[in-house]
């Protein structure tokens, strides 16, 4: 729902996690991705292009982690100094669902299918109250980018006071592809950003996809095009954007109001 940075909101490195969330080193790296475990981000030491690193990456994007190169200085700063041979991964607090367990959750509950969509979104403490709230207005998943957004790290669990237990997340490789997948199974498109149709003139009753934009720069443009509608939030102060957390968690409860059959009072 934002233009501009949110001053109060500063984007943050999707690496805020703690130490039991990272595994250092190449060899202890291997083993997390041969076990199973769900590898968020891997960072690579930049320049580092030799045989058994090519083969982890590989690995890794495979198993669906997000791969960045960095410098030694930033790995050596995430794992505090440990030895980690150019290699260093942040897990996931939480395994990735897939987007049809978000409309089987759906259609177990008799609900038409109501999703969050975060185009970008980089900070952890947003995206983790934006799971909050959407677990408690009766959503029934999150979906995200695997490149350019903060994944389920420690930070965003957190934030979500424990929601991301409850509501399925999914991560998702093209954002515009994933709307058009979402159009064909019959769900209504929503787009937050400025200029847009006034939120409470607009029918949420059937199933939904909310698309919340980045910090920075809000719903990106293919995205906008994709979307059905685009829906907007009164600015009536000096300050033209809101938090995009907050933005989802007025918009979400609109649904939800409208779900419930709640009549607001008339004057």
């Amino acid at each position: 729902m934002e233009k501009k940075k949110d001053s109060k909101s500063p984007v943050r490195d999707d690496t805020d996690s703690r130490s039991n969330d990272l595994i250092a080193g190449r060899n202890a790296v291997s083993e997390a991705l041969r076990a199973g475990r769900s590898i968020d981000r891997l960072y690579v030491q930049r320049g580092e292009k030799n045989g058994s690193l090519l083969t982890l990456i590989a690995k890794a994007k495979a198993a669906g982690a997000a791969v960045k190169e960095t410098d030694s200085r930033k790995l050596d700063q995430l794992c505090g100094g440990a030895v980690h041979q150019g290699v260093v991964a942040v897990a996931a607090v939480k395994e990735y669902a897939q987007v049809e367990d978000i409309f089987a959750l759906a259609a177990d509950r008799g609900e038409p299918p109501f999703l969050i969509v975060c185009d970008e979104l980089e900070d952890p403490h947003n995206l983790g109250a934006v799971i909050r709230t959407a677990e408690c207005a009766g959503a029934h998943g999150v979906i995200i980018p695997k490149r350019r957004s903060v994944g389920l790290t420690y930070a965003v669990g957190k934030a979500s006071a424990g929601a991301v237990e409850h509501l399925p997340v999914a991560r998702v490789q093209n954002l515009p592809s994933l709307l058009d997948e979402l159009k064909e199974k019959g769900v209504w498109v929503y787009a937050a950003d400025m200029d847009g149709t006034p939120w409470c003139e607009t029918d949420f009753t059937g199933p939904v996809a909310l698309v919340i934009g980045s910090e920075g720069s809000g719903v990106g443009r293919l995205v906008k095009e994709k979307s059905d509608f685009v829906i907007s939030l009164p600015m009536k102060g000096r300050i033209n954007s809101l938090n995009a957390s907050v933005a989802a968690g007025i918009l979400c409860y609109e649904v939800s109001r409208q779900r419930s059959g709640l009549k607001a009072v008339n004057p």
